[in-house]
């Protein structure tokens, strides 16, 4: 078998394959000088290799040491107490305790007063400072570590913190990278080295890092190393890199391939050795360890909007308190010297006798009774709340991420809370959005069919044991590591003579497949028995790669015979069929977002240049060549593009992610010409990647077709009961993928998301105007009405970086792509032959039937603009389905960014790959898969999973039960504390406004921290409404929390009058039974502080709906707790409520008071919570009777 003089061995380059690299040089010579503008660009900075006193000679440069810690021991309280004073109730608190230190103002003991704020601080300032130690103590250690370093003539070892950047390094295997280094010399003599850099993004394929070959050949036991590297400057971007190096008078282009970043560890490579570039706080990994923007719940704003009534409330009664005061003290003017708080003058036998007494004046009283008032009822914006959320949140994400059935044993990945703040926010989410490639798929592509010179391929069987392993004359046999299933009639015809046009494309098909990728060949020995008890040296062969979709290539092609056995920075070596075929490898040109193509240019033993190409159809077929060999449009090249186009359609029709193979002959002129330009582009300091798409473009052009591919990416397990449970709770489902449309479309249907019954709005324009009609039309024809978003608060718009959003040049229209579909799609420029009638029958008809838009990336660059954004969104809210095709990673932030700020539904954005990273930061609540494009999206997500169907669990369930939990828990403690004021507010009108109390400082201030708050903690973490099969089985009860059945201002509003209600009762049901005692005003302040206790907790034991142990102890528990607490200050002597508590309790009159305080406080609410649930009961109410019915029937555990 030959092509392009292939021979039967290994065939080394023959003098042609000289010439052409003795030009390559004179064409790199000539390319330095065009690049000599770039290299004094201010913007990159010079490292000399082994001169670090050189190169740090401005002392510009960080050293190595790092540090993620936030404060040190000067720093510390300063900068803790400046963090948490950004919370705006704590500058409240802060003020009282600053009034209560004045002595006319002075109501509280002054010590008393501070206790509650310094308890939140110093509880907060403890967990900070055990959190920054623990960084501090991280930090030591990575400084402390480590690593061979080149000075006096030969390596040394050398701390971390220590290493400058110019310095050359020597990493052993197994080793984690220091610093940011350039690889100079690896041991192996190729230059190649491999890296895992599951520390820096996650993933845990092994990558592949080059020493430029120009370097390997230095003696790295006693250098010398000599040398200089510009480079940009330090950024976060862990993806690209550009510098050049100078070295024995070359000038040599350096990329992301030649640099190795700190955090990565050294693999299957004895050692490296390479100059530090960035050290310190300036490598990549550092740069990009920042943590996720803060995001505040939804319920929490609400509860802000809460907090302001209540404090316009607490203004108003202080004001009630303060006129009152003035007035009365007017009324009363005449007989203030013998009045008791208000006289003027002592009236004593002793040495005060005739002094002035405490007093300021009418005006100056009524404004000091003001503030006054405002110190004794400051608990009606309660502090202890902050605390109690944030405890309550920590206990919901503890059992979440106990929850066994959201634990994914295939990864081994169990459920994350990233985020402490929005667990309530689960409970409201209205919109998904939702990638596709691994987050509701697996991401594990598997070879499927191919279409090769116009003829479809998919009768795949299993590989037989022979045609598994390859055998190589003077080697040993190699086995791939999984099995392959193959195509025989293809296989059949890649074993015949390369005699016609069919058998060459199928050939350069595979060459294609095997030669155009970075998959790296691993081998490992292993020993098989034969027949004969024998036992045979096998090589296994398992290949590595960035993306799932070349691996699975790579391995198809081996199972065809075309096995990649090596590849280094300069070459390849594959295997076909027993033939070792080395070919040197001049240029690759990686794909990207813009060109959606990938090409390598291949020099053959015999000296031929070919460039291979793959790439998205949409892409491909654009750049082929029209004419035959003879100059003139050939029927055989257009039949094989019309099968292969036709192939495509089918296999997107069926799911399957696609690729166009194609290649084409580059001639002496055509590679000089391009030679040239990618050597200036390579060496550019600036725009490099620009530069490498303008050079690229000389060769990807006038392709011949190969053929196409095809690779399954299954769903994953759940994905279509998921997806139709959220659309049950009323949620909507988006799906931004960058796969093609057809693909997207086929997966929408397998997985639910989209149904034989809705109508297709399918948006493709190639213009602004056009996407503008498209719009229009679309709007028209399904009666979708304007709404007037002028009206609505925007908040300000992100601006995304255009290069995301350049428009490809090859682009289709709807009229391409929704051909041939049927009447069920409705594309905006295609009419629909079978719908007649006037137009109004039309909307009708339409208005009843679901929608379903579909969009392309292409369309969204036009479209995401303030003019147009209106438009797509009032389309796309109106369907009941959004799939965005072809979107790259800024567009779907756009769109989770245009559904944000138009509306206060709560987003949700779930993804797996680093392209969902945007998207994942934007949405309200973002959740990261653990699958098989690193961990970028979970370190970016406010919660992380292994699986998708685990999504219906936590919002149906967990998101339900927090939302519930939480909006009761704000609630009750603006009820809790409320009751207690108002209790206040009665007794100062009753004591002529003098602010005085009948409660211990103590009591005031222990009611909230200690009294009440653990029963309130224990139900906001484990009171459930319903089970959790009941909420599985009916997902419409989720809408609950879009209604915000659980927490809104009209309940709040009426909690606020039934806690009017429950104050007045519990204030003169004491006052009216003791009202002709002899008791002093201490007995009954201690008598109102048990029946406020007794009553808050029963009031909440009403509420409860799912009673365990640990609830009971908390309730009741309380209340003995108060109990203690009262029989413990009443013991002591200086207490002016000393010994109260026991002459109380020895009478029955006190505890029927208490009995009797909390019946008719709680009367009105029982009734009205009984009535409410006969006559008007809601959804949760009636799922909750039917379990109580069904377990009272059979006996069912809920």
């Amino acid at each position: 078998m030959e092509l392009q003089g292939l021979p039967k061995r290994e065939v080394s380059t023959t003098s042609t394959g000289q010439d052409k690299f003795s030009k390559s040089q004179r064409i790199r010579h000539k390319s330095v000088q065009l690049e000599d503008s770039f290299m004094s660009d201010e913007n990159s900075r010079v490292i000399y290799v082994n001169d670090p006193r050189k190169t740090n000679d401005k002392y510009e440069f960080s050293g190595n040491e790092i540090r993620t810690s936030k404060y040190t021991v000067i720093t510390f309280l300063p900068k803790n107490l400046f963090i948490q004073f950004h919370r705006v109730a704590y500058l409240y608190f802060l003020a009282i305790a600053a009034l209560n230190q004045l002595p006319p103002l002075a109501v509280f003991g002054r010590t008393v007063s501070l206790f509650p704020l310094l308890f939140v601080l110093s509880v907060t300032a403890i967990k900070d400072g055990y959190e920054d130690w623990r960084r501090h103590r991280s930090d030591r250690k990575e400084n402390n570590r480590e690593a061979q370093v080149f000075q006096s003539g030969c390596f040394q070892a050398k701390k971390w913190k220590n290493i400058r950047a110019g310095e050359v390094v020597r990493i052993h295997s197994n080793e984690t990278i220091p610093c940011d280094i350039v690889l100079l010399g690896t041991s192996d003599p190729s230059g190649v080295a491999y890296v895992l850099t599951m520390n820096l993004d996650g993933e845990s394929n092994l990558k592949t890092r080059y020493a430029r070959q120009e370097t390997t050949f230095m003696d790295w036991e006693h250098g010398p190393f000599t040398g200089s590297i510009r480079c940009e400057q330090p950024n976060r971007n862990i993806y690209e890199f550009t510098a050049n190096l100078e070295f024995n008078g070359q000038r040599i282009p350096l990329g992301q391939s030649n640099i190795v970043l700190r955090g990565c560890q050294l693999k299957n490579t004895d050692w490296i050795v390479g100059v530090v570039v960035y050290a310190g706080q300036e490598t990549k990994a550092m740069l990009n360890s920042t943590v996720s923007p803060s995001k505040r719940s939804k319920l929490e704003s609400y509860m802000n909007r809460e907090t302001l009534w209540l404090s316009v409330f607490l203004f108003v009664i202080c004001a009630v308190v303060a006129i009152g005061m003035g007035l009365w003290l007017k009324r009363h003017s005449n007989q203030l010297d013998t009045l008791p708080y208000y006289r003027r003058r002592y009236f004593t036998n002793g040495r005060d006798n005739g002094k002035k007494y405490r007093y300021y004046g009418i005006p100056m009283e009524t404004i000091v009774s003001f503030f006054s008032s405002v110190i004794v009822f400051q608990i009606m914006i309660p502090i202890s709340l902050y605390i109690t959320m944030e405890l309550v949140r920590l206990g919901q994400s503890y059992f979440m991420i106990g929850d066994a059935q959201m634990y994914d044993s295939g990864s081994g990945s169990r459920f994350q809370c990233r985020s402490l703040n929005i667990n309530e926010d689960l409970g409201q989410i209205r919109y998904v959005f939702s990638d596709k490639t691994g987050t509701l798929t697996e991401n594990k592509m598997e070879f499927r069919r191919a279409s090769v010179y116009g003829k479809d391929y998919g009768n795949l069987r299993k590989t037989s044991q022979s045609l598994q392993e390859i055998s190589v004359s003077g080697g040993p046999r190699r086995k791939l590591s999984s099995e392959i299933n193959v195509d025989p009639e293809l296989l059949a015809l890649l074993h015949k003579d390369l005699v016609g046009e069919e058998q060459i494309a199928v050939h350069e098909f595979f060459l294609t497949l095997a030669a155009c990728n970075t998959v790296i060949p691993i081998a490992s020995r292993s020993s098989s028995s034969s027949a004969n008890d024998l036992h045979d040296e096998i090589e296994v062969i398992d290949y590595q790669g960035e993306s799932p979709d070349e691996q699975a290539l790579v391995a198809a092609a081996s199972a065809y015979g075309y096995t990649l056995i090596e590849r280094t920075s300069g070459h390849i070596v594959i295997d076909v069929n027993g033939d070792r075929l080395r070919l040197e490898v001049l240029g690759l040109h990686e794909f990207d977002s813009v060109r959606k193509r990938m090409s390598v240019v291949i020099r053959f033993p015999n000296g031929a240049v070919k460039v291979f190409v793959k790439g998205a159809d949409i892409s491909m077929l654009s750049v082929l060549d029209e004419l035959n060999g003879h100059g003139h449009k050939g029927d055989g090249s257009t039949k094989v593009r019309h099968a292969t186009e036709n192939h495509l359609t089918d296999y997107s029709s069926q799911g399957l992610r696609t690729l166009v193979i194609a290649a084409r002959d580059l001639s002496d002129g055509e590679f000089e010409e391009w030679w040239i330009k990618y050597e200036e582009a390579s060496t550019s300091l600036s725009e490099r990647s620009a530069k490498l798409r303008q050079a690229a473009a000389l060769i990807e052009c006038n392709l011949s077709l190969l053929g196409a591919t095809a690779i399954e990416d299954k769903l994953q397990d759940g994905v279509p009961e998921t997806i139709e449970s959220l659309r049950q709770a009323g949620i909507k489902v988006w799906v931004l993928t960058g796969d093609k449309q057809e693909t997207a479309i086929s997966i929408g249907f397998s997985s639910k998301l989209l149904t034989q019954d809705m109508h297709q709005i399918i948006i493709n324009g190639a213009s602004e105007r056009e996407c503008r009609s498209l719009l229009a039309d679309a709007k028209a024809k399904y009666g979708v009405k304007s709404t007037n978003c002028a009206s609505r608060t925007l908040k300000s718009k992100k601006k995304f970086n255009n290069d995301y959003l350049e428009t490809p040049d090859d682009t289709k229209t709807s009229r391409d792509l929704v051909a041939n579909r049927g009447p069920q799609v409705l594309g905006s420029n295609v009419a629909v032959a079978d719908m007649t009638g006037s137009c109004g029958e039309i909307l009708t008809s339409l208005a009843n039937a679901p929608l379903a838009l579909i969009i392309d990336g292409n369309s969204l660059v036009y479209i995401l603009e303030k003019d147009l954004e209106t438009e797509l969104f009032e389309l796309a809210t109106a369907c009941r389905v959004v799939l965005c095709c072809r979107v790259a990673p800024l567009q779907k932030a756009g769109i989770v960014d245009l559904v944000k700020n138009r509306t206060s539904d709560m987003t949700l954005a779930i993804g797996d790959g680093a392209n969902d990273v945007s998207m994942i930061q934007m949405a309200d609540v973002g959740v990261g898969i653990c699958g098989q494009e690193g961990r970028q999206a979970v370190m970016a997500s406010d919660f992380a999973m292994g699986q998708f169907r685990f999504l219906k669990r936590l919002l149906l369930v967990h998101g339900h039960w927090n939302y519930q939990r939480v909006g009761y828990l704000v609630l009750y403690n603006f009820y809790r504390n409320a009751v207690f004021v108002l209790m206040l507010f009665w007794y100062i009108l009753c004591t002529a406004f003098s602010t005085t109390s009948a409660l211990t400082d103590w009591s005031s201030v222990f009611y909230s921290l200690i009294y009440t708050s653990v029963p309130t903690i224990v139900v906001g973490i484990l009171d459930k409404d319903l089970s959790h099969k009941t909420l599985l089985q009916y997902p419409k009860l989720y809408s609950a929390g879009h209604r915000h059945e659980s927490y809104n201002l009209h309940l709040f509003w009426l909690t606020m009058v039934d806690t009017l209600w429950q104050s007045v009762v519990l204030f003169y049901i004491p006052i009216f039974t003791y009202r002709n005692s002899t008791i002093d005003i201490w007995s009954i302040g201690s008598l109102w502080t048990i029946a406020v206790v007794v009553l808050v907790n029963v009031h909440l034991a009403m509420d409860i709906r799912r009673w365990v142990l640990i609830t009971h102890i908390a309730i009741w528990g309380s209340i003995i707790i108060t109990y203690v607490c009262i029989v413990i200050i009443d013991l002591i002597p200086n207490f002016p409520n000393y010994w109260t508590i026991f002459h109380l309790a020895c009478s029955w009159t006190y505890w029927l008071t208490i009995l009797l305080t909390t019946i008719l406080a709680l009367l009105p609410r029982f009734i009205c919570k009984v009535s409410w649930q006969i006559f008007w009961p809601s959804d949760i109410q009636i799922a909750r009777e039917a379990e109580i019915l069904r377990t009272r029937r059979f006996g069912i555990e809920i």
